[in-house]
């Protein structure tokens, strides 16, 4: 019996079924088996086309989609069930990563089999357009909200609020079974609402694995005005099985408003449609009111009292008389900024009539966020060799409390800022400034970049929707046209910023100016680094540092911190950087962080010390790992959905071939390395210094030295200090080393 049957279903609308078949044949997973219930001919033949492994349930022209998920179901062994539509996509390992999950809550519930246990496995899902492509959903923040613990429906309600896609769960073959009169609903959302509804437990994978895909309307089949009485006995039908359900039923209820306001206001129903719409929407609104249920405030909650009230011309005259008000906003609001916009525009262009200060220098580091990454090392350096050139750096007003004494800073937007960018010789940063920032012809601007790249940056995020996240790429290319140097640690990432980056800069190899200090510390910073985060001596750190996920909300939690630091024993303390303690006082995570175990250093800056004060570094994609090399210490990498996080951000090398010591796909790998020692062992050194030869090529200790006597000092390349060759290094000693 196969952990997972992937049910594909449906006709081959607009030639989707071809590719998203030949996804699955592209990531074969031995626990899962696929079944296309193919209507049609056409979807037929573009089964049988397939792996010869597929099961193929050739079904009538024209059989609807509630009877080709049944059909399919009805031949499927597998213990779950994920249900695709065949216009739909599944992200490179969806499968593996459904099929894992849930073996996992199968494996950790000796209920499973009787029918007590988890019933539907929730996901996150990228929704593509007939115009966009792999954007992400908003149900990611939810659905790390919830976490991984499996609960019932009762105890997480707001799961309700998920995308009503039978494609972003999975459900168990038996709930399925015996449910299956209701889950073949023609109604995809009442299908997806129902099984949450009967489901005994649920959890949640907060992953992308589906993709929803929109059909242009316009190639669809017009709906009928009627139709859209069909939402209000969607609800009301759902609403029915809510009863001594007071969270459930909340949530409907206000699922339901929601989706009758926006039907009503945003739809040109005919007259008398309309009209009938509204009556039956002000019925239900009334009928299925849970008690001392509270209306929104605001604009909300007057459309929610006169549907109620039923006040077909009174709704209708609110909402003239507010599209006027909003117009009227809109123009004051537009006046406004114009007045503005042109004031500061004025101050602006006035101050770069001005000659640029040859001893005026900008700094800026992550969206002005403060001192920081390779500006601050550069800035330190240029202190130190020109102490006449004066600093002044852009600072988020909310973040100007957290700058070291006597920072001279500007804040975005006033008008000293613009004065200041407007007659600044040298101007620095690690992303980029405004595009209204004019390129003066003797003003100089240095892009550090803020580490070397393993995802798809620049440019070549244009074929990663998902990743570029409505990025506008004429006006980047607009930004990088200013540059004047682009700072690189290796060869490696200066190749990869000339592609996605390509103008006519001059790339300083350098190094990374911020990894300057994994040479230049000895014993004496690496114990107070140690000794500021409250590790005990003889403990052994692992630093723990995932990245960001394009596809998903915020940061998941993707290791069971609590029993990997059980699995690692007393001696060793995790250091957590990542948004991972927001559990109550039960969590198992509360004793550990007292006894000191696991230290959330999620705030703590610089990241560098962090990396001084670890034995080992464990992380997934972060450009942490590249920078950590240089220390010569162990490094584990993390890949759970590699296979997802490499198709949907992209990637330049392959990670599970050049990685920079062990990997581990699973938490069970992840503690065995430790537990084995293999952490540290021949082979990881071996690869380890393959990857230092890579991707530590300039990193030396003199990186800012070399920036600033180049650029700010004027000195020819020639007269630079050499990069020191690896093997004549001397990174700073290991925590062990620095206690002997």
């Amino acid at each position: 019996m196969p952990q997972l049957s992937v049910i594909v279903y449906g006709p081959n609308a607009q030639g989707h079924l071809t590719e998203l078949l030949g996804s699955l044949e592209a990531h074969p997973l031995p626990d899962a088996e696929v079944v296309v219930a193919a209507v049609g001919d056409w979807a037929r033949e573009t089964a049988e086309g397939h792996a010869p492994e597929t099961v193929v349930v050739p079904l009538p022209e024209g059989t609807r989609d509630a009877a080709a998920r049944a059909a399919g179901a009805a031949r499927a062994t597998g213990r779950w069930l994920h249900f695709v539509h065949a216009k739909d996509g599944l992200p490179a390992g969806a499968a593996r990563l459904i099929a894992e999950r849930t073996a996992e809550l199968d494996a950790a519930d000796d209920t499973a089999a009787t029918g007590a246990g988890v019933d539907v496995l929730l996901f996150d899902h990228v929704g593509t357009t007939w115009q966009t492509a792999a954007t992400p959903s908003r149900d990611g923040r939810l659905l790390a909200a919830v976490g991984r613990e499996a609960l019932p429906l009762d105890e997480a309600a707001d799961l309700l609020r998920l995308t009503p896609l039978l494609g972003n769960r999975a459900l168990r073959a038996g709930f399925w079974r015996a449910h299956e009169e209701l889950l073949t609903s023609e109604d995809e959302p009442y299908a997806a609402y129902t099984a949450l509804l009967h489901a005994g437990r649920v959890a949640c994978l907060n992953q992308a694995a589906y993709e929803n895909r929109e059909l242009r309307p316009e190639s669809l089949p017009p709906r009928a005005p009627e139709d859209r009485f069909a939402l209000i006995e969607r609800y009301e039908s759902l609403l029915a099985l809510t009863q001594d359900r007071r969270a459930a039923r909340a949530v409907l209820y206000d699922l339901m408003m929601r989706d009758l306001v926006r039907t009503f206001a945003g739809e040109n129903l005919p007259d008398a449609v309309a009209r009938e719409f509204f009556r039956r929407a002000s019925l239900a609104a009334v009928r299925w009111r849970p008690a001392n249920h509270e209306r929104p405030a605001g604009v909300e909650g007057v459309r929610h009292a006169l549907l109620e009230e039923g006040a077909y011309t009174k709704y209708r005259a609110f909402q003239a008389a507010n599209r006027t008000r909003r117009a009227a906003k809109k123009a004051v609001r537009t006046r406004k900024r114009q007045v503005g916009a042109k004031l500061r525009d004025q101050q602006y262009r006035r101050a770069l009539s001005r000659p640029v200060d040859p001893d005026l220098a900008v700094f800026a580091a992550y969206w002005d966020r403060g001192v920081a990454c390779n500006p601050a090392a550069i800035a330190a350096k240029l202190a130190e060799l020109a102490p006449h050139i004066h600093q002044v750096w852009t600072v988020s007003k909310e973040n100007t409390a957290l700058l070291p004494p006597g920072t001279d800073h500007v804040v975005p937007g006033t008008r000293r800022y613009w004065e200041t960018l407007a007659t600044a010789k040298y101007l620095t940063n690690n992303v980029n400034f405004p595009n209204a920032v004019v390129k003066r012809p003797d003003a100089v601007h240095i892009q550090t970049h803020h580490g070397t790249p393993l995802k798809r940056m620049g440019l070549d995020q244009m074929e990663h929707p998902a990743a570029a996240k409505g990025l506008d790429f004429a006006a980047l290319l607009a930004r990088i046209d200013k540059w004047d140097y682009s700072v690189s640690a290796n060869s490696h990432s200066t190749r990869m910023w000339e592609r996605a980056y390509p103008a006519r800069y001059t790339s300083l190899d350098h190094g990374y100016p911020r990894n300057d200090v994994f040479y230049t510390s000895g014993a004496a910073q690496v114990r107070a680094a140690r000794e500021r985060l409250g590790i005990a001596p003889g403990k052994t750190a692992v630093l723990y540092a995932p990245t960001h996920r394009d596809y998903e909300a915020g940061f998941t939690p993707r290791l069971d911190l609590a029993a990997l630091a059980d699995r690692l024993g007393e001696d060793t303390v995790l250091l957590v950087r990542a948004h991972y303690f927001y559990g109550g006082a039960a969590s198992p995570l509360t004793g550990l962080r007292r006894s000191g175990r696991i230290i959330d250093v999620s705030s703590y800056d610089p990241v560098e010390e962090l990396c001084l004060a670890a034995d080992a570094l464990v992380t997934d994609y972060s450009s942490i790992m590249f920078d950590y090399a240089n220390l010569d210490r162990p490094i584990v990498v993390y890949a759970d959905d590699w296979e997802t996080y490499r198709t949907t951000r992209g990637v330049y090398f392959d990670l599970m071939t050049d990685h920079p010591g062990q990997v581990a796909r699973t938490q069970e790998e992840l503690t065995e390395i430790f537990a084995s020692g293999a952490w540290r062992d021949e082979s990881a050194a071996k690869a380890r210094a393959a990857f230092r030869r890579r991707f530590c090529e300039y990193d030396d200790g003199r990186a800012a030295e070399r920036v600033v006597r180049r650029v700010f000092l004027g000195e020819p390349e020639e007269s630079l200090p050499p990069v020191i060759p690896l093997e004549e290094r001397t990174p700073a000693p290991t925590p062990e080393e620095a206690s002997a």
